[in-house]
């Protein structure tokens, strides 16, 4: 994603600098052949060329309005991740019940912890069409990434792990069937976010749409010159590229915005949005170890002292 401020004009110039290319050697070739080679007049009235400049403004102001909210979508549901993440690992840290201060139980939350940052990372390689397994090492185990493998879809299956734990902790009783409706509904509404992802990635913008935009683009390009040919001269060269090159970048940049999970600068930041669900989960589990070893050991210090069956007192 771009964090800068000011984005570097290189960078912008180099999205249409084929697009740039074309539309300043056009020009400057109808300027040479309508000067030296062509005697016959050329011109056609200004008012045609801005009727298709009008009507190319309004179709791409409509395209870039669609793709931004799609891009904006993709967003707001990755801003529903984070919520429902915190949610989820809180809810497994206060419910799972815990008295002994186990090992087996702080094994537990911890693992379910690190699944879920796990899930995280995975849905974002997955909706950018790379590698789901790979950001799986070191946050589970060589057992459950086993398991992810066989599945088509990985951030699914994480799930179904998380699902699986669930149900073994209402086993054990160490959560009720309230809590595990509370801790299910949540990871209900990760998977609605997830298919909601999804639906973005796989939703193609209609392809006609912007083929009707690029040929009526090329239209307006190719007649602009013979309205401003007899009124401008050679100054009409750097004026029809800069007017070419700001309907061009519009149009480019709708392109990237209706695509938000691409793997672009311009995309949905998925991956610096979950490192920051990686960094609120772990300090959530940094928090809990400690309380857990302030607890444990206060435990362990006013445990009752067992006596020997076998001693007797002297008196």
């Amino acid at each position: 994603m771009l964090l800068k401020k000011r984005i570097p004009m290189k960078y912008v110039l180099g999205k249409i600098k084929v697009e740039i290319v074309l539309v300043l050697a056009y020009t400057i070739l109808f300027e040479i052949f309508h000067h030296y080679f062509i005697n016959l007049p050329v011109d056609i009235p200004i008012a045609i060329p801005t009727m298709i400049g009008t009507i190319i403004s309004l179709l791409l102001a409509f395209k870039s309005n669609q793709a931004y909210d799609r891009w904006w979508e993709a967003r707001i549901v990755w801003g529903a991740v984070v919520n429902d993440s915190r949610t989820l690992i809180r809810q497994v840290l206060t419910f799972y019940k815990d008295p002994d201060f186990s090992v087996e139980a702080n094994e537990f939350k911890e693992n379910f912890a690190k699944r879920q940052i796990a899930w995280c990372y995975s849905l974002g390689q997955a909706l950018r069409n790379k590698d789901a397994i790979k950001p799986l090492t070191g946050l589970m185990s060589e057992e459950e990434i086993k398991y992810v493998k066989n599945h088509q879809n990985v951030p699914n299956a994480i799930l179904m792990l998380h699902a699986r734990d669930l149900r073994n902790a209402k086993n054990e009783k160490r959560i009720n069937m309230y809590q595990q409706v509370e801790i299910d509904n949540t990871l209900s509404r990760l998977c609605d976010e997830m298919g909601k992802c999804e639906r973005i990635k796989n939703t193609i913008f209609p392809t006609t749409y912007s083929m009707y935009i690029r040929l009526t683009l090329c239209l307006f390009i190719l007649l602009l010159p013979f309205g401003l040919t007899s009124v401008l001269s050679w100054f009409a060269i750097p004026l029809i590229t800069a007017i070419g090159a700001a309907f061009f970048l519009i149009e480019r940049m709708a392109i990237h915005l209706q695509d938000p999970f691409e793997n672009r600068p311009t995309d949905t930041p998925v991956t610096t949005i979950a490192n920051t669900i990686e960094k609120n989960i772990r300090q959530m589990l940094n928090e809990y170890q400690s309380e857990f070893d302030i607890l444990k050991e206060f435990d362990l210090e006013n445990e009752p002292k067992k006596v020997d069956s076998n001693a007797y007192f002297v008196l």
